[in-house]
């Protein structure tokens, strides 16, 4: 008994540590890379969003704040103060609705830790959360014209925790608390990704979630659900599932229902939108992530 415990500990070692070494520096360099904009950039960042009224922008106007959504290193907990904000100082709900939503979707540690997953999930990543998006804000301006899609009374300004007058000392706070944050899902996604490797089959990953299936784009949009915490530690499960036949299309579907169905994220969601636009939201997302899954396995 001894015997065989110590050789699956072995196994489950084994492929935990080649996949800490095939994706650590991805996280190491996404920490430094988040911590950094937060602390450096994260307010001209905001700024910018401000710059985005002028009606001649017209729809390049929501692809800027969906843009500005991906850059903002701020979780959904920080972006709806923020937003409360600067709806208070007159910027249209649509701008608002294409920067939440992108900023939901990605940000600038979970792109860098998407690059494990190879440069064309990584595009896709990119490219869905800009075009989810975008339509999002479309949706408002066509569909609520003259009417509130939000509701941010009562919700004051984001607490600024990077305050210390040392450049140097602000980094490594916020840097100290991204790793606080995110290791202990780091780790965890890499120890499931092993125990997957050892235990599950290859050839169920197929059969469930590859070939051109939309029931498998369906089915890997709802696992998205109840199993994403967080972003870096899905990381190493989509690396493997994908090594293991998981269609591209699927992964893409996983990986917009997961951080917008995020609990966390969800909570906060219900805060400024009500239960009728909440509801509305979640129907969003689920088809945007459907149509998503089935054009790329078309054209991927």
């Amino acid at each position: 008994m001894i015997n065989i415990l110590s050789r699956e500990f072995v196994y489950i070692w084994y492929y935990f540590t080649l996949q800490w070494n095939q994706i650590f520096e991805y996280w190491v360099i996404g920490m430094v890379l988040g911590s950094a904009i937060s602390v450096f950039s994260k307010d001209s960042i905001h700024r910018q969003l401000t710059k985005l009224q002028t009606p001649r922008l017209g729809i390049f106007g929501l692809i800027l704040a969906s843009l500005l959504g991906i850059a903002s290193p701020l979780c959904m907990y920080g972006t709806i103060p923020l937003a409360a904000s600067l709806y208070q100082m007159g910027l249209k709900e649509d701008l608002l609705a294409s920067f939440m939503m992108s900023s939901i979707l990605l940000n600038p540690q979970l792109m860098i830790y998407s690059l494990a997953l190879g440069q064309t999930a990584w595009l896709i990543r990119l490219a869905s959360a800009l075009f989810c998006g975008v339509i999002a804000g479309l949706c408002v301006r066509w569909f609520f014209k003259g009417r509130s899609f939000f509701h941010f009374d009562g919700l004051a300004a984001p607490v600024n925790r990077d305050t210390d007058p040392n450049p140097l000392w602000r980094f490594l706070k916020n840097l100290g608390r991204n790793i606080r944050a995110t290791g202990p899902y780091f780790l965890l996604g890499i120890l499931l990704s092993a125990l997957f490797q050892r235990y599950v089959p290859s050839r169920l990953m197929t059969d469930l979630f590859g070939g051109n299936e939309a029931l498998g784009v369906l089915m890997a949009a709802t696992i998205g659900v109840p199993l994403y915490a967080c972003g870096g530690g899905t990381i190493p499960l989509l690396q493997q599932w994908l090594y293991d036949g998981m269609s591209m299309g699927s992964a893409a579907a996983f990986m917009l229902t997961g951080p917008s169905t995020k609990i966390t994220n969800l909570g906060a969601l219900k805060i400024v939108l009500g239960l009728k636009h909440f509801c509305l939201y979640l129907a969003y997302v689920m088809l945007f992530s459907l149509a998503t899954g089935i054009l790329v396995n078309l054209f991927v």
